[in-house]
């Protein structure tokens, strides 16, 4: 299995071509962000087919990041159904959902999720339905109910938000997550603790704890997408703005620059998936 890394574009306001080229110069494949407006669209879709980089697109219903409370179901499914009109045209490898509203019981979520499915359908899309805290499957437990109720759907792991939601490290001999697990498609590695979503810095001693664990969820899912067929996995550093990076009181300035973080867990990843599939020796001849 292959191991294929996307830049985060959260944050990043400059034109899809130079955030391309920027990350193809730190080692990236390609680039995850948000579905542009339709005024933004047309050029970004020129920076995709310019360069050839692959793209995973994100979908956001019912709001901003945190869903607006009063959006019905059928508001959060309007807006999936045109922002997917708007990722059809740039030929994203799947699209990221953040959808829905942690406030709806698990039926609910599971609901969405159909419906959702069977609208990629119709603009041929592969949706992934991301982990996260206002939205759906917020804690691991609705999450594992929501899964049972939804067999077909994939999911995008940011347990992060599970390990803020829970106050610790999910690493109990109680915790078992196999069937959310078995049903992940993609990664967005940022390391969380028991108070944030994200750690001063990933690389830090005194937050070790906090990776191991993240790494070890991670290579679990990689291990099962291996079991189920995949011949590439995809995976997006996440270290963000919005008051997950870490800042000085008074300054507001950052303890850790954000960009060089995620670069961090571009390489730690990349060596800890080579220690789950190590490259073949190369053949050798007589």
């Amino acid at each position: 299995m292959r191991l294929e890394t996307y830049r985060t574009l959260w944050g990043d306001t400059r034109p899809w071509a130079d955030s391309i080229a920027e990350a193809r110069a730190e080692g990236f494949d390609g680039i995850e962000g948000r579905i542009p407006d339709l005024q933004n669209l047309p050029t970004c879709r020129e920076a995709l087919l310019t360069t050839g980089a692959p793209y995973i697109a994100i979908a956001l219903t019912g709001g901003g990041v945190v869903p607006r409370q009063e959006a019905s179901l059928e508001n959060h499914l309007a807006d999936l159904d045109v922002a997917l009109a708007r990722a059809a045209l740039l030929a994203p490898r799947f699209v990221n959902v953040l959808g829905g509203n942690d406030r709806w019981p698990a039926a609910k979520q599971a609901d969405f999720i159909s419906r959702a499915m069977a609208i990629g359908r119709t603009h041929d899309l592969t949706l992934s339905f991301e982990t996260h805290r206002a939205r759906l499957c917020a804690t691991p437990w609705v999450a594992l109910d929501v899964v049972a109720q939804v067999p077909d759907a994939l999911f995008t792991a940011d347990i992060s938000h599970w390990v803020v939601g829970c106050e610790r490290l999910l690493d109990d001999p109680c915790d078992d997550f196999s069937a959310f697990i078995a049903r992940v498609h993609h990664v967005q590695a940022r390391v969380g603790y028991d108070q944030g979503p994200q750690v001063s810095h990933p690389g830090a001693p005194e937050h070790a704890a906090a990776l191991r664990f993240h790494q070890d969820f991670w290579r679990t899912i990689w291990m099962d997408q291996a079991r189920r067929g995949y011949a590439c996995t995809t995976l997006t550093p996440e270290c963000g703005p919005d008051g997950y990076t870490h800042t000085l009181p008074f300054t507001n300035l950052p303890v850790a620059d954000r960009h060089a973080m995620n670069r961090w867990l571009l390489d730690a990843q990349r060596r800890s998936f080579a220690g789950c599939f190590p490259a073949p020796s190369p053949t050798r001849s007589f």
